[in-house]
């Protein structure tokens, strides 16, 4: 029974990044698309997590932690940017 659990939410989150996707190309605007990479980064977080647990293997463990190392360094450094572009356009 845990195995078609864990099988279903890798398809329930395989279905929530394509939402997510398509949030992100059809963003009206910069800070939707932020918050939609940010949570497709989370969500990729747990497909990794969720297979690693159904696969018994450590290495998809290691990949998402240094995966949300780098996705978070990446939100804020989009953040830091949409910050000084939305200050010097108030200007």
């Amino acid at each position: 029974m845990s195995t078609m659990m864990l099988l279903y939410m890798q398809w329930f989150l395989i279905f929530c990044g394509a939402i997510c996707l398509l949030r992100l190309v059809s963003g009206p605007t910069a800070a939707d698309r932020l918050v939609a990479l940010n949570v497709l980064s989370g969500v990729t977080l747990g497909f990794l997590v969720i297979r690693g647990l159904s696969e018994q293997r450590a290495l998809y463990l290691d990949v998402a932690l240094v995966y949300d190392i780098f996705g978070f360094l990446g939100f804020m450094a989009i953040a830091r940017f949409l910050k000084d572009k939305f200050s010097e356009e108030e200007r």
